[in-house]
């Protein structure tokens, strides 16, 4: 019997949903006296599958998984995107639970900025392009949040899509300057039956939208297909070209790029990682996707 009443214990484990710093560091103390690793998944909310296979590979690889959810205000340079990123936190608590999570730290505004973050990062060309150019100071905000978090949780591990793919170069190369003890993971992106990438933006798009959302990773898919044969100019001209036809889609900047530099490239053979990155308006909702050439 009492075997029986421990697995079940084990099975319906209560999560702990955690606002403050304070109550988050007493509960990670304990996790570190135990001699537990800890994992970390940094979240906006509005969860979706890709997010669940963020949280699934960090509670497989870590004695303990920590999820934060927190629409963190300095990285929107559009007021009204901020206001209308989705948030469903009884519906990200649900399924944080039923996957695994031990702890979701829920902090306000106030909690994580009681003073206003006035640090500025350099990343180089890094965060010049793409994104960057798009979306100024974006990626200064990532980084001013990024890293107050991970000096908050201190996991061994911190987990990061790659949808976000320009995100993830610029997070590790802030973990590199503030020499941050934990190994940053990159998990592939997630995408629906259509093709289309997962993002919490996609809950904005109607079914017909998301149709058409659908045939930019179509367009990319074939673009793969026809690089041997075409300089990157060419697959550039090709993909936003094609995009373009597609109702409702318009985009805002197509780039094949160095994986590594993020910088463009002429010629196939001028990198061994060669990545095309791409941003999309479906309507007014703005979605990003990136595919594989080399």
């Amino acid at each position: 019997m009492a075997n029986i009443l421990l697995l079940c214990s084990l099975k319906y484990k209560r999560m702990k949903i955690i606002q403050s710093v304070s109550g988050l560091a007493d509960a990670l103390q304990v996790f570190r006296g135990e001699g537990r690793t800890i994992g970390f998944v940094p979240t906006m909310g509005a969860l979706h599958e890709g997010h669940a296979a963020l949280v699934k590979q960090c509670v497989s690889e870590n004695d303990r998984c920590v999820v934060s959810i927190f629409v963190n205000p300095t990285q929107f340079n559009n007021a009204d995107d901020l206001h209308h990123y989705p948030r469903t936190p009884e519906q990200d608590q649900a399924l944080l639970e039923s996957i695994g999570a031990d702890i979701v730290f829920a902090p306000t505004v106030e909690e994580m900025y009681p003073e206003p973050d006035r640090r500025v990062f350099h990343f180089g060309l890094l965060d010049t392009v793409m994104e960057g150019q798009y979306r100024p100071g974006h990626f200064n905000g990532v980084a001013q949040v990024v890293s107050k978090l991970l000096t908050i949780v201190e996991p061994d591990r911190a987990y990061f899509g790659e949808k976000d793919f320009q995100q993830l170069a610029i997070v590790r190369e802030m973990v590199q300057q503030l020499q941050l003890p934990v190994e940053i993971v990159g998990v592939p992106i997630v995408r629906e039956a259509s093709g289309l990438a997962l993002s919490s933006r996609n809950q904005r798009l109607s079914e017909e939208q998301k149709k058409s959302a659908a045939e930019i990773y179509r367009i990319l898919r074939e673009s793969t297909l026809l690089a041997g044969e075409s300089t990157p100019q060419h697959i550039t001209d090709f993909v936003i070209g094609e995009i373009n036809k597609v109702p409702g889609l318009l985009v805002e900047y197509f780039e094949i790029v160095d994986g590594h530099s993020l910088q463009l490239i002429s010629s196939w053979q001028h990198s061994g990682y060669i990545v095309g990155c791409i941003a999309v308006y479906c309507g007014d909702v703005r979605l990003i996707d990136n595919i594989r050439y080399k």
